[in-house]
């Protein structure tokens, strides 16, 4: 093998439940407007338009791993006076694939975690503004935390579970896994048809209403059922 002319960057490393060992992350693909009432918060219409896809760096500057004890500091981004929280049930897939069949998706899936899709909005809604691209409102360093991953044979309810967002003790987003718009296998089949899906890719899997902003000092506890939380502190 050549030699590198400087030393790679660092690969992404997940906590999994049970292991020592790290879930290495390659692609961080997010699900947009998939549940209807953040849709329409969002100013859009869930019988009308479905769900897209958009990325995140699956580096180690935008995944961050937030252990499931303890307080994880999370720095306020630049540029940006609108800091918006998006909690979402992360999936991890095992096994890759293209073209999967709806019924065959949930085999590809390595198991859940409790992630955070941060979000500079008013930067995301200037790009919306003027038909650009969003990278600059959800692709930035530290955007992207998630919890530690437990395998999908001891989440089997997951489907079903609670979702929920906490500002300081008080409750901004609560909703159902079952309110997707798209169901888990759907999204995966789906994404599939776009991409190859390789193990190691993280699907977020899309935000039920409630988001908004977080400033400085603001502790946030992002909570799915049969997972573990995570907790976060702006600073």
């Amino acid at each position: 093998m050549k030699p590198y002319i400087f030393p790679p960057h660092d690969i992404a490393g997940l906590p999994v439940a049970g292991t020592d060992a790290l879930f290495p992350v390659r692609r961080v693909y997010c699900v947009g407007r998939n549940y209807a009432g953040h849709a329409r918060e969002m100013g859009s219409d869930p019988t009308r338009e479905p769900p897209f896809f958009f990325c995140k760096p699956g580096d180690s500057g935008a995944v961050v791993p937030v252990p499931a004890q303890g307080v994880t500091e999370l720095p306020y981004p630049p540029q940006t006076s609108n800091y918006h929280y998006e909690c979402e049930l992360v999936v991890a897939i095992g096994k890759g694939g293209s073209d999967i069949a709806v019924e065959d998706a949930l085999a590809h899936v390595f198991g859940y975690a409790v992630g955070l899709d941060m979000t500079r909005r008013d930067l995301q809604g200037q790009m919306k503004d003027a038909g650009r691209p969003w990278e600059i409102g959800k692709a930035f360093d530290y955007s992207a935390p998630v919890g530690v991953i437990r395998r999908a044979d001891e989440a089997d309810a997951i489907e079903r579970a609670a979702i929920t967002l906490e500002v300081d003790g008080a409750v901004r987003q609560s909703s159902h896994i079952t309110h997707l718009i798209w169901s888990i296998s759907e999204t995966i089949a789906n994404l599939s048809t776009l991409f190859t899906l390789q193990p190691g890719d993280l699907i977020f899997s899309g935000t039920p209403e409630g988001v908004g902003a977080v400033t400085r000092g603001q502790t946030m506890v992002a909570s799915i059922e049969g997972l573990s939380p995570i907790t976060v502190k702006v600073v």
